[in-house]
């Protein structure tokens, strides 16, 4: 007998016993609880930072403030005939390029659609 024939004959008396442990003797189910065993332990937990508060918010407005007036002083408080060039403006706003909000500054409300014919009646539409 050789190689070929052999492999003929034992292939699928080997596949038939695999299928007998596996499935009717209980084998399967115990290799499911295992690998479930074992992935139930790897929960990845993501935690994010509270927003700052408002304590925060007022050390970040007193850095600005004093950066704005180091920036003064160094250009002179007698340059440009007194005026305050950093007076009314705001700091750039950080912002993701791809987000479609790019660009926008946090405070800003948006569009007054209120004014526009039937926008009484939305919430009927709804």
């Amino acid at each position: 007998m050789n190689k070929e024939q052999l492999k003929k004959v034992l292939k699928p008396m080997i596949k038939e016993c695999i299928k007998e442990v596996i499935f009717e003797d209980g084998v399967l189910s115990s290799i499911i609880s295992e690998v479930v065993k074992g992935t139930s332990t790897n929960v990845v937990v993501e935690t994010k930072q509270p927003p700052q508060s408002m304590r925060g918010n007022d050390e970040i407005k007193k850095k600005i403030a004093e950066s704005r007036k180091q920036l003064a002083d160094a250009i002179g408080n007698d340059s440009y005939n007194g005026v305050n060039l950093f007076e009314g403006t705001q700091p750039a706003t950080k912002s993701d390029p791809h987000s479609p909000m790019a660009g926008t500054e946090p405070g800003d409300k948006g569009v007054d659609i209120t004014a526009i014919p039937g926008a009484r009646n939305w919430n009927k539409l709804i």
